[in-house]
């Protein structure tokens, strides 16, 4: 694997892992426009990457991601100033989260949220794209765009797709902040944990990750997100044409032998019990 070099991530592989970690803790890991092209460049070099079959997202020092960095902000605000009429800093700025966020929310991994501390403005939608999100009861969830005077531009999109309109309507209009008990109520998170038990928690999804046939995992994953996106029947077609494939291929081959064979498949066979 051929990992980019960043600055404000940490990267490292565990088995079928990559765990990457938001790396600011003096700005409880705030999301510069920098850390937001690194996750770009190191979900773009591990697409095509069939030894990584999950990506475990957290933040450093007890915190997830407090939201954007109001430097970039700043730096945005000083760039207007000197731009032409051709060119928007701001615009600029919030896309490429948009463009980042995106690209996570496709990856063909198993996309994993280990959330704590602070959860907010970009953090909250970063937990909103993941495929498992396991939350401290401690952690602190909130879209606080409004009460800076700015719209959660970038991330609304997810969280209604997360969590439906209703409920997204009333935590982006008042700025709620909740706990990770009310997170899971909401379907943010699936998994609530005290902070001591995270890390099992954290092994125990990965375990069954491993359990599941990696190319099926990718399709099936492409699949649920192209519902609502594509004709019903257009996406059956795909699902359909998709199954037949499977069933032909080396997995469904593998995954059939070794059910009548009564043993693991070959991509499981070192999982614990």
């Amino acid at each position: 694997m051929n990992l980019p070099t960043t600055e404000t991530l940490l990267l490292e592989q565990k088995d079928h892992a990559l765990h990457i970690t938001l790396n600011r803790p003096s700005v409880r890991n705030a999301m510069s426009l920098q850390m937001v092209h690194e996750l770009m460049a190191v979900f773009e070099s591990i697409k095509d990457d069939r030894s990584v079959r999950a990506v475990v997202l957290r933040g450093a020092d007890g915190h997830f991601c407090a939201g954007g960095d109001i430097k970039d902000m700043a730096g945005a605000r000083a760039a207007a100033s000197k731009a032409d009429e051709n060119s928007d800093p701001f615009y600029t700025l919030n896309r490429e989260f948009g463009r980042m966020i995106t690209q996570v929310n496709a990856a063909p991994q198993v996309v994993v949220a280990v959330v704590e501390g602070a959860v907010l403005g970009g953090g909250f939608g970063l937990a909103c794209v993941s495929d498992v999100a396991i939350a401290a009861e401690s952690a602190k969830f909130g879209l606080p765009e409004t009460g800076l005077g700015i719209p959660p531009a970038q991330i609304a999109p997810f969280v209604v797709n997360r969590i439906g309109l209703t409920q997204a309507r009333r935590l982006a209009l008042l700025g709620a902040r909740f706990n990770g008990s009310e997170a899971a109520r909401l379907g943010i998170v699936h998994t609530v944990c005290d902070e001591a038990n995270i890390d099992q928690e954290l092994q125990d999804v990965l375990a069954q990750v491993k359990r599941c046939a990696p190319e099926a995992n990718i399709i099936t994953k492409a699949l649920i997100l192209s519902v609502g996106n594509h004709e019903l029947d257009t996406v059956l077609d795909n699902a359909a044409q998709s199954f037949s494939d499977c069933v032909q291929g080396q997995e469904g081959q593998e995954g059939t032998m070794a059910f009548i064979q009564k043993r693991r498949p070959s991509w499981a066979e070192d999982c614990k019990e």
